[in-house]
């Protein structure tokens, strides 16, 4: 068995390099195979229709239309769907306001201050969502129609989002429940020996020793992070490639589930229509 790494850093790709930030919307969200996931990258969304929630570094955030969330670079975080989510999503580099910041090095305040002054979440009750969604709502259409100087404008907005939010948005009393930094690399750790080594026969024990600690203790703290327990998350992640060799090679189904982990045919089949709604060999059928 390989030595356990850090689980990898998503790597974002910015339309031009020289200016990192990129701004897309995405539809829904698959709660069984979304994938836990960290980034570089400072990330703002919008909920622009329906509901649900995240998972940040163990802390549950629900969210609603309208909602404004903030999530660091670094965090662990996966996003779950209730009802017709639409989110609109910036991702930059701080590289981008080097200048701001040598005159105003508070701007990034609410993401590196983010559990304890700052929280993820402006929601609609709060007194400067308005003026924060209009900023963040202008951004996206100078990103959309890229007129004249479009870059200058989304910086300048940019700017004054974090200055709103560092002057008016800081918490009088925020008692932080996020999962303690050593144990969240812990978890980084073993996730990535999951993701690595889909077709070995884990058991809780040998999950938890990877994490030394306990397993009523490791189980506790991946389900927090995580939203499922090891062994559930360790099924989505088998899946979840299962899908992918179906929709990406020929093999036989009965190698595929080999491959992905799964001992047994009849469970693998069961597991997968459980989860996706048809058969393997329906699904291959249907892409």
């Amino acid at each position: 068995m390989d030595k356990p790494q850090l689980i990898s850093r998503d790597n974002i790709l910015f339309d031009q390099p020289s200016f990192p930030l990129v701004i897309s919307s995405s539809e829904g969200v698959n709660p069984g195979f979304e994938r836990l996931h960290w980034h570089d990258a400072l990330e703002i969304n919008h909920i622009r229709q329906g509901s649900g929630f995240y998972l940040i570094n163990g802390h549950k955030l629900e969210f609603q239309e309208g909602d404004l969330i903030l999530i660091n670079s670094d965090d662990l975080h996966r996003a779950f769907e209730s009802k017709d989510l639409v989110m609109d999503i910036l991702m930059f580099d701080p590289s981008i306001l080097a200048v701001d910041l040598r005159y105003a090095p508070e701007l990034m305040r609410p993401f590196r201050e983010m559990g304890e002054l700052f929280s993820n979440l402006v929601n609609r009750e709060h007194e400067m969502h308005k003026e924060l969604r209009k900023l963040f709502l202008r951004m996206r259409e100078e990103y959309e129609e890229r007129e004249t100087s479009y870059l200058s404008v989304i910086r300048s907005d940019l700017v004054r989002f974090l200055a709103l939010m560092n002057r008016h948005m800081v918490l009088s009393n925020e008692s932080s429940n996020l999962i303690k930094h050593r144990n969240m690399h812990a978890l980084k750790e073993v996730i990535h020996t999951m993701e690595t080594n889909l077709a070995y026969s884990w058991s809780l024990q040998e999950l938890a020793d990877l994490t030394h600690l306990s397993p009523s203790r490791f189980s506790k703290l991946f389900s927090q992070a995580v939203g499922t327990s090891p062994l559930n998350y360790l099924i989505q992640l088998r899946l979840t490639e299962a899908i992918h060799l179906l929709e990406t090679t020929d093999q036989k189904i009965i190698a595929i589930s080999a491959q992905c982990g799964f001992r047994n045919l009849s469970n693998f089949n069961r597991l997968f229509k459980q989860y996706v709604g048809v058969s393997p060999s329906d699904y291959r059928i249907q892409d």
